[in-house]
């Protein structure tokens, strides 16, 4: 179905014209500072770190450890993990780079006129928000939009917070698309099959072989856990699927939680923790490290186990390291999207 434009109403010859007639789909991923200075570090941990989804705390007691320590402490040192990965030729963080890319794939793939289907991308924190570019989608005549929050696993930390802020972006508009989401995805065929894809094809240009993977994701305090988020659950079924399709034994792909902050317990086993123990106490010399739950590479899988990992694993007496890329732009990527997003467009959208 081609957009069409509505004609003035009869009789009301100052009535807005209104596109309508296309289908959205908004890519939503966590976000990212505008650059590596530090006041634009630290207006996005500052947006970051106040979500009441992420930080589940008295928000009374925390808004005064964030802007009495945490913002005046912490943005000098999250600034110099960023310019460790910053991609200075285009002069943004490698998030945004892919997600951008991603987006733009996948837009080709499905509907290459931009007709019918119309693909854009936003971040939950940071520039372009995700007002902004649901707004921009409805003006170019999306009355239907499909909400894609990047995160195969579920908490409420992330794709949780992603449709608060839609429900918040849509309290603010007078005639409202019809908004579908997209649920989970960490079980799901097509997401197993590139991860493993990614691993393979990985593991396929090293002149050596790991004697251990270690599956790290992203971390939560045990609480989030116990309070019924279903995180931890959703992580250790796509550790056990991955492991499975790749037909490794427990021993040799491991799962654990990497980016922990804070003193109280969080999801173990450590990723750190981990990868010194391996290296010291089981003698493993040869560690690859793959990280499913980001869908794009960003300061957590380049800094923290890239470049950290790497050191602390060396240090321990490992001699051969390797993080694995995640899905970002990849045929992988765009084949694993294009099929969750033509299943939850069903009704919407058919490709021609």
């Amino acid at each position: 179905m081609s957009p069409r434009i509505t004609s003035p109403v009869a009789g009301v010859p100052d009535h807005p014209a209104v596109r309508l007639g296309r289908v959205g789909v908004l890519l939503v991923n966590l976000g990212t500072p505008d650059s590596t200075d530090i006041p634009d570090v630290r207006r996005y941990l500052a947006q970051f770190l106040s979500d009441r989804r992420v930080i589940e705390l008295n928000p009374i007691l925390w808004k005064a450890i964030l802007h009495g320590i945490i913002l005046r402490t912490r943005p000098p040192k999250t600034a110099e993990a960023y310019r460790a990965i910053w991609m200075t030729e285009s002069n943004e963080s490698p998030l945004r780079h892919y997600t951008r890319e991603e987006a733009a794939r996948l837009a080709q793939r499905m509907d290459p006129t931009g007709e019918t289907l119309a693909v854009d991308w936003a971040m939950r924190y940071g520039n372009p928000s995700v007002g902004e570019r649901m707004r921009a989608l409805q003006e170019q005549g999306c009355d239907r939009i499909l909400i894609v929050p990047l995160y195969p696993q579920y908490s409420a930390s992330t794709t949780g917070t992603v449709i608060d802020e839609v429900a918040r972006e849509l309290l603010k508009l007078r005639w409202q698309p019809a908004m579908r989401t997209q649920p989970a995805f960490h079980d799901d065929p097509a997401y197993i099959e590139a991860v493993a894809r990614g691993i393979e094809q990985h593991l396929a240009t090293l002149d050596w072989e790991p004697e251990v993977i270690l599956a790290s994701f992203h971390g939560l305090p045990k609480r989030y856990l116990l309070a019924g988020d279903p995180y931890h659950c959703h992580c250790a079924k796509t550790a056990r699927l991955v492991r499975e399709r790749l037909g490794l034994s427990e021993s040799a792909f491991r799962l654990t939680f990497q980016s922990r902050f804070g003193r109280e317990e969080w999801l173990q086993p450590y990723t750190d923790e981990t990868i010194a123990a391996l290296a010291e106490k089981e003698g493993v010399k040869r560690l690859a490290v793959v990280m499913p739950g980001f869908v794009a590479d960003c300061v957590e899988t380049l800094e923290e186990i890239a470049l950290q990992g790497r050191e602390t694993f060396e240090e321990a007496g490992g001699t051969h390291f390797s993080a694995i890329p995640c899905l970002n732009d990849s045929d992988a990527a765009i084949d694993m999207l294009e099929a969750l997003v033509t299943r939850e467009l069903g009704g919407w959208w058919a490709k021609g």
